[in-house]
């Protein structure tokens, strides 16, 4: 039995299993009436609050713009010493952990602020742009260094010779990333920060759909056309008015010794009074770390396979001769939306919709991250070398391209497994059984030690599953390097 055939036994028999352990019940009992109020708010939409509409999406933006451009700076610095066992480790470490754990895990330090929104972006952002970085300078040629005297010290190699090789793929990069930092900025406006997400989840919880529906166009008015409106050259400007947006925000007060609270309260509770250890273990890892792990990779299995059935699906929707011109151009604005809008969000929508289950979080990240795949498969397609005969619409799909593309598919699925996991994880927040849940409770309950656990065990989670993910890629694909992340934004 071949290699790839044995990985997809393997995958159909976790997917068997996760279903069997599933709740996938969706208790709401009319789901048709909540949907006929949402497109009653979409025929009806209320603009009587355009300044608040104003403010949130310039905070969405000021987040995103500040905490990017703090993660890219770091990285910078960061990428020349990725090789070096300890930077490596610490940024597989901050970039494990998503973006709405760093911010609930700040609050307790820098409160309900905009320094906790700008940091927890820019702390996992900051080893994302340090491993692609660190990959760019590798391939970065060394013919302009031979080039240079043999008297020159590593640093002026690295800033006038090996920096400028790879501007332009940073920059593309940069670009990407700052969409990325877009929907996560307006994720964090669900657990309070002024963005566009707390005005969506205030008015979806109010069932008032007419505002909401506002709160996500202005949203994708603000995303869709990123590449039009951010120009290099008006960074500075943008960079400089997000700073003063986001310090004229009021932020409620602390109180004094914040930092040094936080610092006794990470200490596990046995080691500040002495207690027994039976306890405190038990309650942590027994009764929340098990059944958030499993719950977490229960929502990310079944989203993975939901993500790869639909772009299986969805990728010749961009492919112009299978679906055509104009289907093609639809297609590609389907594909879009659903990257577009970020998976908390669809999650989030969803539960108002179908009640509470796995299945509006399955259906979130299956949407997003299949709409992400097909797009990428559907790039590499449009690439492929036909014959003159090659036959065109759902024949070519089924019998040519979609055969051809089998190897890149399996990777691509792969490589966003541990991406849905990590996603999979904070949909707790939103009331599933998953590590998010068991993460925020604690956070309320001020048990900062066993908040700080159980990230621990979220990070070791996701370094786990990407540490297998990696060598089953490398099983299917032995003679080649799967590099996704760094090819983002280019093209």
């Amino acid at each position: 039995m071949s290699v790839a055939r044995r990985i997809s036994l393997g995958f159909l028999a976790a997917t068997v299993l996760a279903l069997v352990l599933a709740d996938l019940s969706a208790p709401r009992p009319d789901p048709w009436m909540t949907l006929a109020a949402i497109g009653q708010g979409i025929l009806h939409p209320d603009l009587s609050d355009p300044l608040s509409l104003l403010n949130g999406a310039v905070l969405t933006l000021a987040f995103a713009l500040c905490g990017v451009g703090l993660g890219a700076v770091a990285g910078l610095v960061l990428a020349p010493l990725y090789h070096l066992g300890p930077v490596r480790f610490l940024c597989v470490a901050i970039r494990a952990l998503h973006e709405l754990f760093w911010a609930l895990l700040l609050m307790n330090i820098t409160g309900l602020s905009p320094l906790t929104g700008v940091l927890a972006i820019g702390l996992p952002y900051a080893g994302i742009f340090a491993k692609v970085l660190s990959e760019y300078l590798d391939e970065a040629g060394r013919g302009g260094e031979q080039a240079l005297p043999a008297g020159l010290g590593a640093v002026t190699r690295l800033v006038w010779v090996r920096y400028p090789a790879v501007l332009p793929q940073m920059a593309a990069y940069t670009l990407y990333r700052l969409e990325c930092g877009m929907r996560s900025s307006a994720v964090l406006g669900f657990i309070g920060l002024p963005t566009l997400g707390f005005q969506l989840e205030t008015w979806f919880r109010q069932a008032e759909y007419d505002r909401a529906v506002v709160v996500l166009a202005v949203f994708f008015l603000l995303i869709l056309p990123i590449r039009h409106w951010a120009r290099w050259r008006l960074m500075p400007v943008y960079l400089l008015a997000s700073v003063w947006a986001l310090l004229r925000v009021e932020v409620p007060p602390m109180g004094s010794g914040a930092l040094a609270r936080f610092l006794s309260d990470i200490v596990p509770a046995p080691l500040r009074s002495g207690a027994d250890w039976t306890g405190w273990l038990d309650r942590v890892f027994v009764q929340q770390a098990w059944p958030g792990v499993v719950d977490t990779l229960v929502l990310g299995q079944l989203a993975l396979v939901l993500a790869g059935g639909l772009a299986a699906l969805a990728f010749p929707m961009i492919v112009p001769r299978v679906a055509g011109r104009l289907g093609a151009i639809l297609g590609h604005g389907a594909l879009v939306l659903l990257r577009s809008t970020p998976e908390y969000m669809l999650a989030f929508v969803f539960l108002q919709i179908l009640g509470p289950s796995m299945l509006p979080a399955v259906l979130a990240l299956g949407l997003h991250n299949g709409a992400i795949i097909a797009h990428l498969m559907g790039r590499q397609a449009a690439t492929l070398p036909l014959r003159p005969d090659a036959p065109r619409g759902l024949t070519l799909w089924g019998w040519e391209l979609f055969p051809r593309l089998m190897g890149n598919f399996r990777a691509l699925c792969l490589y966003r497994w541990e991406i849905i996991l990590r996603e999979s994880a904070i949909m707790g927040v939103l009331g599933l059984g998953t590590l998010g849940f068991y993460v925020q409770t604690n956070v309320a309950e001020l048990r900062l030690d066993r908040v700080m656990a159980l990230l621990l065990v979220t990070v070791a989670l996701t370094l786990a599953v990407d540490a297998l993910s990696r060598r089953l890629r490398g099983r299917l694909q032995p003679d080649s390097r799967l590099r996704i992340e760094g090819t983002r934004g280019q093209g």
